[in-house]
Formats: structure tokens, C-alpha cells, sequence
């Protein structure tokens, strides 16, 4: 018998992921020089570092090269949303504030589950709506008091960070409706890779010190690349709604690491809205696994009824 179930396993991806993602505000609190595009530029080249040393490791040269073309349209279409996201994330966060950024993009397990049920047929369950709903009014208490004036260059900025929720919802639809039968890892490899050609011509002249390359190194392997593959596999597992709920806890755990890695005390309101948004995550999670705990066990008594009816049904 194996320890974890798929589902199990998944669920166990999609916290790791969002727990290796939030680290990027207390990294980037201590860059020298780099900013912006730059920190995009060699975020992005670690990351395409890193996958594609995860699929030589795993496929070897050959089959991994393969295995990227193999990946075909839906591979490029992928390839596109991880670099919209990507991109548009670290240039929001030059023209307003994370606090800002992090609301707009709070928004994509609403946007993933309208799409999972325009674009799937998928039924979305109301504790999973229920959910959403209350993990999105947590973020938003967690955020109201920091929330900027949204003039200028601030709504320009939350504008551009609006790319991120479409992107990633998009990007899960991809993920779900290539199923089982195309391995989009690639998918993750291409993104880096078109991200960094993206933003190479607006990073020049490099102003990034070694100390600066070192820490972004760090946020393209362990930030960005390894845990955008863990997403990857775990959502052939998991249901896009499920995946962008639990993708949340980037929001949440990221004031955490700014407060222990860079002194930045978090406010009362953050941690209130902390505890609903962990709350909406756990609740709903414990939800779905105890339905397909029951699930066997009604698929069991159906058994035993259609089984006892054969037995007294005379034709049978």
C-alpha cells in the first residue's frame, strides 16, 4: 500500500509550491543593485537552469529534447502564460506596491473556477466556491489598510499585475485539458526561456553585483523553476479551482517571511486576514478528502445492493 494517495501526494505539491514561491519579497529585500527587469532577466535564466537540468536528470539529453517537442502547441500556449506571469509580476511590482500587486492577484481561483466551468464542464462543489470566496476576503482585510492610492503609476501597476490571475488561470485550464496523454514540464522551460529573451533588451545595461546573481540564482531554482514543476505535477491530480485555492498560500505565507527575513512586523490586520484564508484552505481540503474517503464506501454499498438484489431478483 502506498503511503500517500495521488490525491494526497498532489495536495502535498501544491503546499510545498506556494510555500517556495513566497520567498521572493524577503530575496529581493536584500538584492544590492538589481531591480526590475534585470531581476526578471536572471530569474528566468536560473529557472530554464533548473528545469532543464530536472528533465536531463530524469529523461536524459535525448529524451528530454524530445519530450519538449513532443509538448507541441499546447506546450507553447503553456510556455506563453508561465512567461506572462513571470514577467508581469516583477514589473508590477516596480510601478506599485506588493500590497497591491498581491490583491490583484488574488482573484485567480475565480477567474480558474468560472473557466473550469465554461471551458471544462467541470462541476465546481459550493464548499470549493464557499472556499474561494472566503480566502479572497481574507486576503483582502489582510491588505486593506496598506492598499496604495490607485492613481498613476499605481493603477498602471495593477493593471499589468491583472496579467498574472488571467495567465495562471488560463495556464491551469492547459494543464487539465492536455490531461494525462502530454507532459507539459517543458511548458515551464519555455516560459523561462521566452521571459528572459522578453526582458533582456530593457535589463541592458546588467547592474546586478555577484551578490545579487547568488540570491537570484537561489530565486530561479527554488522560487521559481522546481516549484512551477511541482505545480505541474500535482495538478493532474488536483482540480484547477483546487490548485488556485491552494496556490494562495504565497499570499499568506509571504508577509510571514518578510516579517522573520527582513523585519517588516506585519500588521493586525494581516494576521486576521491570515487565519480565514488559512482557514478557508484547511476546511475545504479536509472537505474533499473526507468525500473520497466516502466515495469507496458508497461505491461498496451499491455493490452489496446490486449483489442482494440479483440474489432475490428471480430472473436473475
Amino acid at each position: 500500500m502506498p503511503l500517500l494517495t495521488n490525491h494526497q501526494r498532489a495536495l502535498l505539491l501544491m503546499i510545498i509550491a506556494p510555500t517556495m514561491w513566497s520567498i521572493a519579497g524577503v530575496i529581493t529585500r536584500h538584492l544590492d543593485a538589481a531591480r526590475g527587469f534585470e531581476v526578471t532577466l536572471w530569474r528566468s535564466i536560473f529557472s530554464a537552469l533548473a528545469v532543464a537540468l530536472v528533465l536531463g536528470m530524469q529523461q536524459g539529453p535525448r529524451k528530454a529534447v524530445a519530450t519538449i517537442r513532443a509538448a507541441g502547441m499546447m506546450g507553447v500556449l503553456s510556455g506563453m502564460m508561465w512567461c506572462t506571469m513571470f514577467t508581469a509580476f516583477m514589473i508590477a511590482l516596480t510601478r506599485t506596491t506588493v500590497a497591491n500587486t498581491l490583491i490583484v492577484m488574488s482573484i485567480a481561483p475565480l477567474l480558474t473556477a468560472f473557466l473550469a466551468w465554461l471551458v471544462l464542464k467541470q462541476r465546481i462543489p459550493g464548499r470549493t466556491w464557499l472556499a474561494i470566496f472566503a480566502a479572497v476576503a481574507g486576503i483582502l482585510w489582510m491588505f486593506v489598510n496598506g492598499m496604495s492610492d490607485v492613481n498613476g503609476d499605481h493603477l498602471v501597476g495593477m493593471l499589468i499585475a491583472g496579467a498574472v490571475p488571467i495567465a495562471s488561470a488560463v495556464n491551469l485550464i492547459i494543464l487539465k485539458r492536455s490531461g494525462q496523454g502530454v507532459d507539459l514540464m517543458p511548458a515551464v522551460l519555455l516560459g523561462s526561456v521566452f521571459s528572459a529573451l522578453l526582458m533582456l533588451p530593457f535589463a541592458w545595461p546588467l547592474q546586478a553585483s555577484m551578490h545579487d546573481i547568488g540570491l537570484l540564482a537561489v530565486l530561479g531554482f527554488f522560487q521559481l523553476g522546481f516549484p512551477c514543476l511541482l505545480l505541474v505535477s500535482a495538478a493532474k491530480s488536483l482540480s484547477a479551482p483546487e490548485v488556485a485555492l491552494l496556490s494562495l498560500l504565497e499570499v499568506l505565507l509571504g508577509p510571514l517571511w518578510a516579517w522573520l527575513g527582513a523585519g517588516e512586523v506585519p500588521a493586525r490586520e494581516t494576521l486576521y486576514g491570515g487565519s480565514i484564508v488559512m482557514a478557508a484552505l484547511v476546511l475545504n481540503e479536509l472537505a474533499a478528502l473526507r468525500s473520497l474517503g466516502r466515495k469507496p464506501q458508497l461505491r461498496a454499498v451499491e455493490a452489496e445492493k446490486t449483489k442482494a438484489g440479483s440474489i432475490i431478483d428471480p430472473a436473475a
